[in-house]
């Protein structure tokens, strides 16, 4: 108890920070706001006597990873109730309306007096959370009160503290777990050393995810316009250091088009005049006549990007020069050569991928343009390309069903 008291103590203390932060950051901010009177709003949506499931996710890449669980569970089971919470505003607010679960929270911080008051309110059938969500007040008290818990897509490795000396406490509360449902083989046997047998190799749920989107066909009448016959880069989730590499590298490869969807869209203008020497149009503001003349297209509105990386001859996907790698298996689905930055030893996918040479790493364009000119002079190393990530796809599919296969015990 002593260590719990500790940690948090630790966690007040991220809470005043975070306040004081909010002050003048507008993320932080939104992470304020968004637990004002928040038991308020659960104990007047939420009928505890339903016993819903409950989902948490950190932000939107983890919710990704629940959705196929969650349609899963609907599908199996209409009558039940799912619960989702998020940590970030950036994961709540693009999925605040989303109408498959039947209620979306932000989570309450992880202090014992807001766990506790968090499971007597929802009185949850069974708790799950999404790859790295590991806050210990929840952990005590869903163990207290004895309802299951389990951990989907997860990943660790030996630099993590659960595996250290100074984090023997830590690691004692994974006991507390029902199951484990990890990625790889390196996370089951780093969990077997601590002591940890409830654990499964079941991979990433996006397999599943990514598999059903590519499945719908709809197609998107303005991309096909700016398109034309012209072939195609995606970039998917893009900040300043990727669309400036995609800047220069469009300036060498005149046959291309390119269309960019920038992970904030707020930075629309922003990515507008990075590109200014191109003719350029964004998707909410263009004309057909100013869609098939230009040669960028902006996307600046969200939740098209998975359906558009179709087109592409090639995709982009940002974040591996900023903040971290963003999903590339929606644009490997579509068995299209991927490229990104080179920060991305952190993600499995990327890692694997590219180990088999269906993605590729580049630090800036003349490494991009000469992957593609190497491509377009030998086109059955292009198809060569394709198929890998076709391979990989299928090869990685099915985790959501042995998933529910162990859960569905637990489910009333």
């Amino acid at each position: 108890m002593i260590m719990l008291l500790l940690y948090s103590i630790g966690i007040f203390f991220y809470r005043c920070g975070i306040a004081i932060v909010s002050l003048f950051n507008k993320k932080a901010k939104g992470w304020t706001k968004g637990r004002k009177h928040l038991f308020e709003q659960l104990e007047q949506a939420i009928d505890s006597s339903k016993h819903p499931i409950w989902v948490h996710c950190a932000s939107l890449g983890e919710y990704e990873q629940g959705k196929p669980i969650i349609e899963r569970i609907k599908k199996e089971n209409p009558n039940t109730k799912i619960l989702v919470t998020f940590f970030s505003p950036s994961g709540y607010e693009v999925c605040k309306k989303d109408p498959l679960p039947d209620y979306i929270f932000y989570l309450p911080i992880d202090l014992r007096r807001q766990a506790k008051r968090f499971v007597s309110v929802v009185q949850p059938q069974m708790a799950i959370f999404v790859k790295y969500e590991f806050w210990f007040n929840y952990i005590y008290e869903l163990n207290k009160a004895g309802i299951p818990f389990y951990y989907i897509c997860a990943i660790f490795r030996p630099s993590q503290y659960f595996f250290k000396k100074i984090g023997r406490w830590f690691a004692q509360q994974l006991h507390k777990a029902s199951y484990f449902f990890v990625q790889n083989e390196e996370s089951k046997q780093l969990l077997k050393e601590i002591g940890i047998q409830q654990v499964e190799i079941c991979g990433d749920t996006r397999f599943d995810r990514v598999y059903e989107v590519a499945r719908q066909t709809e197609s998107i009448p303005a991309v096909e316009l700016f398109q034309q016959q012209s072939k195609l880069i995606v970039a998917g989730s893009t900040w300043q250091p990727d669309e400036q590499l995609l800047a220069a590298l469009l300036t060498r490869l005149p046959d291309y088009k390119l269309i960019v969807a920038p992970h904030e869209i707020r930075r629309s203008e922003e990515v507008a005049n990075t590109f200014a020497s191109f003719p350029t149009c964004r998707l909410t503001t263009t004309t057909p006549e100013q869609l098939a003349a230009s040669r960028v297209l902006i996307i600046d509105t969200i939740g098209l990007l998975k359906r558009i990386y179709r087109y592409g001859t090639y995709a982009y996907v940002g974040g591996a020069f900023k903040t971290g790698l963003h999903n590339i298996l929606e644009a490997a689905v579509y068995q299209i050569p991927v490229f990104f930055g080179p920060n991305y030893q952190h993600f499995n996918e990327a890692v694997m991928l590219t180990q088999r040479q269906g993605a590729f790493s580049v630090t800036n364009a003349d490494q991009m343009w000469q992957k593609i000119q190497y491509f377009s002079e030998n086109p059955a190393e292009y198809e060569k390309t394709c198929n890998i990530c076709h391979q990989y796809i299928q090869a990685n599919l099915g985790s959501c069903d042995r998933i529910y296969c162990i859960i569905q015990k637990h489910i009333v």
